[in-house]
Formats: structure tokens, C-alpha cells, sequence
């Protein structure tokens, strides 16, 4: 038998998909308890749209290291778009109501993750930019090209493989089979292995060396 806090998620979660919007009497009704419980297990209306949110988001989008970053990063990418076409709702609530210099906090996992598959793209010298301002530009495109697929009435997937594929080029070494070393990097993928393994360098040699290769990669 599920418990109170499970009845809420499942709630907000069908009334979400059935009709887009949830309304704090219509969840608790639904799941059977009191407002107090609701306020309880998630502080606010909103905390429990978060949790509902950053669930279903964190659990469909979240990609594991396979040793192969670029297939890693295609493999977000096209799970990023098939969870906004399967639950606009949710994908609504997650980038339909953006607050001026306020970061999304339910998506900044997925966030962390995608710089993750950037550093490891810097360790095989595959990066072009930071992982940072990588992970930046293919975030904001995912968005975008998400966004204008769910407004589609037939999504057109190609437009989604062709947006994903210049983006990728734009922050990945990709115009041949043998990876283009150029200056920067081959200072981005240092700097990646230092972070992996700083060696007998001492913090102030450490972070030094970081702040030296950041200026070569830029």
C-alpha cells in the first residue's frame, strides 16, 4: 500500500498530465489526505510539482558514463526531447516559467550530468570550448528545438537530429576520424586529466596550472 507521500506524487503527477495544471484541493481529493498532509511532506503546492517534476525528469533524462561521451551526449539529447514530447505538461512546468537570473533547480542535475560527459569528451581531446560553456550551448539548444517540436502538430525529428549534430560540432572536435588537436584542446584536455589525477603538484601549483591552460583553452 502506498504511503500518503507517494498517493501526493501520483496524484499531481496524472492530474498534471491530464489536464496541465493542479490545484492544491483537486491533488489532495485525489489522494485521499488532508492539505496539512500535502504541506507536511512538501512545504508548498509548489514543492510538490518540483518533486513530481524533477522525478520524472532526473529518471528519464539521467544518462551513465558508457566510456563513449559523444554517443553519451547524443543519447541525452534525443531522451531530453522524447520526455518533453511525452509529458509537455511536466516540460512546461520545467522551462515555461523562467524568472529572471533564477537557475531551474529540478533540471540542475541533469545540468551537472551533461558537464560530466563534456570533461570526459576534454580527457579523449575532443572539447573545443570549457566544459562549462559546453554543456551551456547544448542545453539552451535542447531547449529550444524540444520546445518548437512539442508545438509542431507531427514533430519533425530530423529538425531535432540536425540542430543536436551543429551544436555537438560546435563544442566537439568532429570534422574528422582523427581528432583535430589544436591549442585549446589540447590545454582543455590537460586540464581534465589534472583534475582526474593532480600528480605531486601542490594546491597553489595546482591551481596555477588550471588558471594558466583555462586562458589557453579561451
Amino acid at each position: 500500500m502506498q504511503n500518503a507521500r507517494d498517493r501526493l506524487l501520483l496524484a499531481a503527477a496524472e492530474l498534471l498530465e491530464s489536464a496541465g495544471t493542479v490545484s492544491t484541493r483537486a491533488v489532495c481529493e485525489r489522494a485521499g489526505v488532508q492539505a496539512p498532509t500535502l504541506y507536511h511532506h512538501f512545504g508548498s503546492k509548489q514543492g510538490l510539482i518540483d518533486a513530481v517534476a524533477n522525478h520524472g525528469f532526473t529518471q528519464y533524462t539521467a544518462v551513465e558514463s558508457s566510456g563513449d561521451p559523444l554517443g553519451d551526449l547524443r543519447e541525452g539529447w534525443d531522451r531530453h526531447v522524447r520526455f518533453g514530447l511525452e509529458h509537455p505538461s511536466f516540460y512546461g512546468l520545467l522551462y515555461g516559467r523562467a524568472e529572471p537570473g533564477k537557475p531551474c533547480a529540478v533540471t540542475a542535475p541533469a545540468h551537472a550530468a551533461l558537464r560530466e560527459r563534456f570533461n570526459e569528451a576534454a580527457t579523449k581531446g575532443l572539447l573545443k570550448v570549457p566544459a562549462e560553456d559546453a554543456a551551456e550551448q547544448l542545453l539552451a539548444a535542447n531547449v529550444g528545438v524540444t520546445l518548437t517540436l512539442i508545438a509542431q502538430p507531427e514533430p519533425d525529428f530530423a529538425l531535432s537530429e540536425r540542430v543536436r549534430e551543429a551544436a555537438l560540432a560546435g563544442a566537439l572536435n568532429l570534422t574528422s576520424k582523427e581528432v583535430l588537436r589544436t591549442r585549446a584542446s589540447a590545454a582543455l584536455t590537460l586540464r581534465a586529466s589534472l583534475h582526474e589525477d593532480p600528480g605531486d603538484l601542490t594546491r597553489g601549483e595546482h591551481a596555477l596550472l588550471d588558471e594558466l591552460l583555462d586562458r589557453l583553452a579561451r
